[in-house]
């Protein structure tokens, strides 16, 4: 008889199915609440983003410890801790942008006479 995973364990694989779900409900959204939604998960203090990199940040706090005990090679720590500290540069220069995604969340959800023009995300060289 297997023995149920532990609270911790049931709890991440619970955040990343609720992930996958917000991905799915993200992908059809109008644009407002989108990038109310985008606004918020990269909200730098209470989104995901912030709360991922914290979590990577406390997992390196204890791979560190668990490290210096010989528990783990010092590499697991390593990794974490350079995974940590991209996130953070991440969510930094992301921050950047929260005040365009929540202005275009607060716009409502109307059909406007003339789409905007879309912006050429790719520069083709000529021949």
């Amino acid at each position: 008889m297997s023995h149920p995973a532990p609270y911790p364990v049931r709890l991440a694989d619970e955040i990343t199915r609720q992930l996958g779900q917000l991905a799915d409900h993200l992908s059809q959204l109008p644009l407002p609440q989108a990038a109310q939604v985008i606004a918020r998960i990269l909200d730098p203090d209470a989104g995901v983003l912030g709360g991922v990199t914290h979590l990577v940040a406390t997992g390196s706090v204890f791979a560190k410890d668990q490290a210096e005990r010989g528990a783990l090679p010092a590499e697991v720590w390593l990794a974490l801790g350079r995974a940590s500290n991209e996130l953070h540069d991440i969510t930094l220069d992301l921050d950047e942008h929260q005040d365009i995604l929540k202005r275009v969340g607060a716009q409502p959800a109307t059909t406007a006479a003339k789409p905007p023009a879309p912006a050429p995300l790719v520069v083709r060289r000529r021949r």
